[in-house]
């Protein structure tokens, strides 16, 4: 597991309340949008610092960091590629505040948005880590598949604003979220074995040790997404066997029957579709190719319906694969495998 720098366990005593930790990669125009957002903030600054970890950007980002073009003073960390787990745990290592604020490279904050995280852990106290939303900037156009992307992050966001979802690990996003310094320590920092999903792994451990997520619609910051399809495509493939992996060797026994239930309460024709391909090479080569070309040609519900295909196919043809390679299903075929992934 990834842990922190040395020295980090060390609680700062002096400084600002919140540390924005802030990892980017080769997005040097939206770092600048993001930067610009933070020295915009309606908060006093000194109650805030700004950690910018560079990780391995070749596109100028290190040399802008360097500069006195920055727009708010930042603490700048340059390393060497090592993944979004390791920026942050590099992140966590050096911030003074009592607070780490994570925020994206392509979230940009509302000016409020610091002083709402900080209210909402001044209001709820200790324990408590605070999930703030992502929202589809106005001035935004995105590809079909990371618009919905977003749209499903909306319904989320929806649902538990309205109080039908209550927000939990499987909702810390580290695009816009924060939580004690001094339990992201404790808890070990960021796994650098994943690659995805390393947010909420987490977030499993934060929970194990008592901490309550809370959700605050109004800490809001616009999420200027963008994503190649095959990257797109390859997420939630990564996700399905990231949940088995959490399931059998993380101690969370709860998640896989968790999804299996909420499999179930899929369409009818996502059910039948991703049953019928996960496992069928060719069949599944074939609908991911159809339905990327429909969701590419068409728009509205048809393009939502194939894009969904997609993502629940790869999703559960990653659980599959993950049970299958980890032999965890003894005695039971490919199919099988299939079946206790799906059903």
């Amino acid at each position: 597991m990834g842990v922190m720098n040395r020295g980090a366990s060390e609680a700062p005593v002096t400084g600002p309340i919140v540390s924005v930790v802030l990892p980017t990669y080769n997005r040097l125009s939206r770092l600048r949008r993001v930067l610009a957002g933070l020295a915009a903030q309606t908060v006093a600054d000194a109650s805030f610092e700004v950690v910018v970890v560079s990780d391995g950007s070749t596109d100028g980002t290190d040399d802008y960091l360097a500069s006195d073009r920055l727009p708010i003073a930042v603490h700048a960390i340059c390393q060497h590629n090592q993944g979004p787990a390791a920026a942050r745990n590099a992140g966590v290592g050096v911030a003074r505040g009592r607070l780490i604020l994570f925020l994206d490279d392509d979230v940009v904050p509302t000016p409020t948005l610091v002083q709402r995280h900080l209210d909402i852990h001044g209001r709820e106290g200790p324990g408590v880590v605070v999930l703030g939303p992502m929202l589809t900037p106005a001035d935004h156009v995105m590809s079909p598949w990371v618009a919905y992307e977003q749209a499903m992050l909306d319904k989320q966001y929806e649902a538990m604003r309205a109080g039908a979802w209550e927000p939990t690990a499987r909702q810390f996003y580290t695009g816009n979220a924060s939580v004690e310094r001094d339990h992201v320590v404790a808890a070990g920092g960021f796994d650098t074995a994943f690659s995805r999903a390393e947010d909420v792994e987490l977030a499993y451990r934060l929970a194990a040790r008592g901490l309550r997520f809370v959700f605050d619609p109004e800490a809001v910051g616009h999420h200027y997404a963008e994503r190649p399809y095959e990257s797109w495509r390859r997420t939630p493939y990564l996700y399905g066997r990231n949940d088995v992996i959490f399931t059998r060797d993380r101690g969370q026994a709860w998640l896989l029957p968790q999804i299996r239930r909420e499999f179930s309460d899929h369409h009818r024709l996502i059910r039948l579709t991703t049953t019928a391909a996960v496992g069928r090479p060719l069949l599944r080569q074939v609908l991911v190719r159809s339905c990327e070309l429909i969701a590419r040609t068409t728009a509205g519900r048809v393009r939502r319906a194939a894009l969904s295909a997609v993502y629940n196919v790869m999703y559960y043809q990653g659980i599959t694969d993950e049970l299958r390679s980890s032999r965890w299903l003894t005695g039971r075929d490919s199919r099988d495998a299939v079946t206790a992934g799906l059903s």
